[in-house]
């Protein structure tokens, strides 16, 4: 009779008790990457290896405490990480480990306000956000929320997917807030990171788009990726040139500079639309009143994009609808990085590789 031996288990392997992260010790000083403590998973939580992370201007506001709400140091950055899910918490069914997610912004909400159920997560009071209140992807390994995690698609780069998470929802919510038509003509102030994409997402609703920077190598780009204008600002007056087109039916400011919200604003044809998006460290705009009421200008907010956003953004990438431009450094470059970002040495994204 044949002997009948039992399967063998092969239980999954224990996490490292800690992992290489970038780490802001004190607003303004230098990030230093060092070794950091594995946290242990919390309800609803999972752990993801990280494989690539964006370095977005809102994590240098982070790292500088530039903003009125302040995350606090001790704190890793990084809110467009991307990588494999290799280990999450009892009863976690949204992912499985071997999924390759995308940890964005908006880390988690409650799923219950009134935001939350009405398709305004990114408004939720109880928000937590990666890489602010929530250490983020800037190191080998992240802890995420699995639920507000999102899936990448096969066959979409995580590199290309990680400056989607973020640059790519922002754009193409702000494009939709925006509600660009067929036929618009829609101004993006700052080709960059976010630039980028917005001018692709515009030109994908049917936008004809005029660019508008300070440097003319990323005007090229900007012609390259379907901007039919562009506009150096440095050489002439923004306002005066996209006004003599006919004016802008929407606007949408990327740049992080005042000004350049206000240029945005003078650029709006009567009955159109201005959507702020940059967050500049200095945070006053002067816009006047009159002119807004008699032209019945529309000024609007919009705060990156919720689970469905980025999985659409995911989907026009993986259709080859849309191009991510972007270079790749070594975490251990983080500091040169946003040296680079800060003085605009940089044509688009710089994704950071654990």
């Amino acid at each position: 009779m044949p002997t009948v031996t039992s399967p063998q288990t092969h239980p999954a392997a224990a996490p490292p008790t800690s992992y290489r992260a970038a780490v802001v010790h004190d607003f303004g000083s230098p990030l230093v990457v060092e070794q950091v403590p594995m946290p242990e998973l919390g309800p609803g939580q999972a752990r993801v290896k990280v494989e690539a992370s964006g370095l977005c201007h809102t994590d240098i506001h982070a790292a500088h405490g530039d903003w009125p709400v302040k995350p606090s140091p001790p704190f890793i950055p990084g809110h467009e990480g991307v990588g494999i899910v290799t280990d999450v918490a009892p009863g976690v069914s949204e992912v499985t480990v071997g999924d390759r997610v995308a940890m964005p912004w908006l880390g988690y909400a409650c799923g219950t306000c009134e935001y939350c159920i009405s398709g305004w997560e990114t408004l939720c009071p109880e928000q937590e956000k990666m890489g602010y209140s929530i250490n983020g992807g800037w190191g080998e390994y992240a802890t995420a929320y699995a639920r507000y995690v999102v899936k990448v698609p096969e066959g979409v780069d995580p590199f290309d997917a990680a400056p989607l998470a973020c640059a790519g929802v922002t754009t193409y919510k702000a494009v939709k807030v925006a509600g660009t038509r067929s036929s618009d003509f829609v101004a993006v102030f700052g080709v960059g990171g976010l630039g980028h994409l917005a001018i692709q997402y515009a030109a994908l609703a049917g936008g004809r788009v005029v660019a508008v920077d300070i440097v003319d190598e990323k005007l090229d780009l900007a012609r390259k990726l379907g901007a039919e204008f562009t506009v150096n600002a440095t050489k002439e007056d923004p306002v005066e040139a996209i006004q003599r087109l006919g004016g802008a039916d929407q606007a949408i400011a990327l740049a992080v500079s005042p000004r350049a919200f206000e240029q945005a604003y003078g650029s709006v044809r009567p009955g159109g639309k201005l959507v702020f998006v940059a967050l500049p460290a200095d945070n006053d705009v002067t816009i006047p009143i009159f002119e807004t009421v008699l032209n019945a200008i529309t000024i609007a907010g919009s705060i990156v994009g919720t689970r469905n956003d980025v999985r659409e953004v995911f989907e026009l990438h993986a259709a080859g609808k849309t191009s991510v431009i972007r270079e790749t450094r070594s975490l251990d470059q983080v500091n040169e990085a946003i040296a680079d970002v800060e003085a605009g040495r940089v044509a688009a994204r710089v994704v950071l590789e654990p």
